[in-house]
């Protein structure tokens, strides 16, 4: 496991972000259905906004729990 208190700065960085990108798509929520109701290619910004919600929440998520010490338990498969 890396130094606690990297773990606790990347913990906290992603989480400031995450709240800042719940922020300004609750700020900016009729630009973007404005431009997602435009056609064509606009269609893909839902899903980019989508894409980097997951990258940064799921970061959030997996340096949090390493913070508090939850691992995943390990199956080896074979024979049991």
């Amino acid at each position: 496991m890396k130094n606690k208190s990297i773990v606790l700065i990347q913990t906290l960085s992603l989480g400031i972000l995450s709240i800042t990108l719940y922020f300004l798509l609750y700020y900016f929520n009729d630009l973007i259905l404005e431009y997602s109701k435009e056609g064509g290619w606009y269609f893909i910004v839902p899903i980019v906004i989508a894409f980097i919600f997951s990258i940064v929440h799921g970061g959030f998520t997996g340096y949090f729990w390493d913070l508090l010490g939850v691992k995943a338990k390990i199956v080896k498969k074979g024979n049991k």
